[in-house]
Formats: structure tokens, C-alpha cells, sequence
């Protein structure tokens, strides 16, 4: 049941709900040279010079942080972070939340190639909140918290929960870092600025292809010397490239529209979600959603949800998701639902629709 050609087809033939449209190789390259004509962009060569710095210092402004080194790979610019905190209080373990990507997603790198151990800190399915750095009874050498948190459906602590962790990783000494690969969305969700949420951070790495949709890319923010010896640990890990032009420049001329849409994209989910919280054997899951990206719980297994899904796209014209992982009880599946132009494009009412028939197919199936 999974890609077929007949599958991409019609997924190619139907409006997508989710994300964004993805622009061709040319397509964006061409706008890549075209923001270097308007803005006569120059070469950076090693990580110096040319837009590269000009990009760092905009921002670390934004952020409210004193300094900023452009990485390829947040893998890289988080694995450095923990690295580097460790190194500086003497202590080898750091904490984050059991579903960070570095535990789920990058093969244990910080053990195996920087020689680090990790504490799993707080339930899977909830934010990192103060009590549970609280009742660590080991020292920590760094403490990294999501926000949001996208395993758990784009979950975001309250404003006085994220300030009650930042007070606690304080008073306890520990250097509190933030893994922000999806920070653009929280100044809509919290209605404040960039740099009042990060405040309390010691330091913060972000993504510039998720949501904003540039090339690969992150930014590693915080002291000026902490950046110093990330730039050392950024050539040591193969990182400093001659030149990381394209993928800068796509962030560049990319970033501050993608930040203008959270709000509108914060609206939609939680009309999408809305339109939907009724319907028997779908579940949106937060509800309200904290940001523009949540979980949709589907009491269907994977095949029966599959076909139904087809079955919509061929009747209705619209693609409801893709994977499926399993959901959290046995013969149900669930998918992440990030809001984007394909989303702003669709009533709520006619997703309800769509839902409506994929539920009634699903029936049929079983029957």
C-alpha cells in the first residue's frame, strides 16, 4: 500500500492540503540569482565575508543574541552546542526532552562522535517544565528543550511554564539551550517577539528550510565566544565549507515573508482543527493547536486509511497526508498536519468535507 506510480499520479492530479508548494530546482535558483543582482551579493569564502556575516548579524539582532554562526545541518550546530556546554561546566551528560531529534533522528551522535551522554528529561507527550529539571538528582552539563515540540503535535509549554523552566535551569547552574528548528512560529503563538522568548537561553540554533523553505541550513546563536569555538568545532566536524552562498542567500531573501504568514497560518490550524472536532474517528490533537503545526489521530489502520485517502483524492481532488505513522493504540494511525500555502488555500469546510468522506470510505472498507 505504500508509493506506487497510479499513487503519485494522483497525488500530483489533487490539491494538497498540508506545506507548502515546493518550487523547482530552477525555479529557485533563479531567485537566488536574482536577490545576488538586487542586493549585489558578494562570495563568502570559508564562512567570511560576502552575505554570510551580513545574515549572522540580522539574525542574531532579531534573536537578541550577541553573536551567530551560519552551519549546514542543525545536526551539526546542536551536536556542537552540547558539546561545547559540557565541555565548559565539566560535566558529560546533558539533558533533553525523550523526543529530541537528536535521540530520534541522528544515531546517537552525540555519543558516538562527541563522546557525550544524555538524560531523557519529562513525559513523551508533554513539554519540558520545570519540575522535571527540578528532580534530576545528577549534575547536567546542558539542558536542550524543543519548542515546539513536534513529536508531540507542536505542543508549546504556557508563557509562565517556558519562564519557570528558564528560572530553573538558572538557579541550578545549567546552561539552557533552545532547539528552535521551528521557532518562527512562536511569536504568533506567544504574541511576543523573537527575542523575548529566547531570552533566558543561553543559546539557540534555528532552521531556515522548515517553514521559511530555503536551502539546507541552520544558525547557532549565543556568546561571542561560544560562537568563536563553535566556528573551531564547525571545521574539526567537516562543516566549513568554501562556500555556503546558496544555501544563505535562500534564507535571506525567504525569511521575513515566512515570518509575516505565522500568523495567518496560526488562524487557519485552529479553524482547521475547529471544523474538524467533531467528526467520530478523527481527533486533532492539540485543540486547540499552540502552533501552526499539529497531529491528526485517525481511528483507522494503515491500509483501510490508504485506501480511503485514495478514494478522496479521486473524488474530491484533495490529498489528505502522506505517512502514516501508528497512533497511540493498536489499528490507528496518525499524521502531522503542518499549515502552509497549500492549507491557506482551502476552506476549512471543504477539508471537513473531505474528512467526512474519508471516514465514510473507511466504513465502506470495513464493511
Amino acid at each position: 500500500m505504500g508509493r506506487t506510480p497510479e499513487r503519485v499520479k494522483l497525488r500530483q492530479n489533487s490539491r494538497v492540503l498540508a506545506g507548502d508548494p515546493r518550487p523547482s530546482p530552477a525555479e529557485l535558483l533563479r531567485d537566488a540569482a536574482a536577490h545576488c543582482d538586487d542586493h549585489d551579493v558578494a562570495w563568502d569564502v570559508y564562512g567570511t565575508g560576502g552575505v554570510i556575516r551580513a545574515f549572522e548579524e540580522r539574525v542574531a539582532e532579531m534573536l537578541g543574541y550577541p553573536a551567530a554562526r551560519f552551519l549546514p545541518s542543525g545536526t551539526m550546530a546542536q551536536g556542537i552546542a552540547m558539546r561545547l556546554w559540557c565541555d565548559h561546566t565539566g560535566v558529560g551528560t546533558f539533558g533533553m526532552h525523550p523526543t529530541s531529534h537528536l535521540e530520534l533522528h541522528e544515531e546517537r551522535g552525540y555519543a558516538h562522535l562527541l563522546g557525550l551522554n544524555a538524560r531523557l528529561v519529562g513525559p513523551r507527550d508533554r513539554p519540558m517544565l520545570a519540575e522535571h529539571v527540578t528532580s534530576i538528582p545528577e549534575p547536567l552539563g546542558a539542558l536542550l528543550t524543543e519548542l515546539p515540540i513536534r513529536e508531540a503535535g507542536g505542543q508549546l509549554p504556557t508563557w509562565e511554564q517556558l519562564e519557570a523552566l528558564k528560572a530553573a535551569a538558572a538557579a541550578a547552574e545549567i546552561p539552557l539551550h533552545l532547539d528552535g528548528a521551528r521557532l518562527w512560529c512562536c511569536g504568533a503563538a506567544y504574541d511576543r517577539p523573537l527575542a523575548e522568548i529566547t531570552r533566558g537561553f543561553d543559546s539557540c540554533y534555528v532552521s531556515f528550510y522548515k517553514s521559511v523553505g530555503a536551502l539546507s541550513g541552520a544558525m547557532l546563536l549565543g556568546p561571542e565566544d561560544f560562537v568563536a569555538q563553535a566556528a573551531v568545532w564547525q571545521r574539526r566536524m567537516g562543516g566549513n565549507l568554501y562556500t555556503l552562498l546558496p544555501n544563505v542567500v535562500t534564507a535571506d531573501m525567504r525569511l521575513d515573508a515566512a515570518l509575516r504568514s505565522m500568523p495567518e497560518r496560526l488562524e487557519r490550524a485552529r479553524a482547521l482543527v475547529a471544523a474538524l472536532r467533531d467528526l467520530p474517528g478523527l481527533r486533532a490533537f492539540p485543540d486547540p493547536p499552540h502552533t501552526h503545526v499539529f497531529h491528526v489521530l485517525l481511528d483507522l489502520d494503515r491500509e483501510t486509511a490508504y485506501a480511503a485517502r485514495d478514494h478522496v483524492a479521486r473524488e474530491h481532488g484533495i490529498w489528505l497526508f502522506s505517512g502514516l505513522p501508528d497512533g497511540p493504540a493498536p489499528g490507528t494511525t496518525r499524521f502531522e498536519l503542518t499549515v502552509g500555502r497549500h492549507t491557506l488555500a482551502l476552506d476549512p469546510q471543504e477539508v471537513r468535507r473531505a474528512f467526512e468522506a474519508l471516514l465514510a470510505q473507511a466504513l465502506e472498507i470495513a464493511e
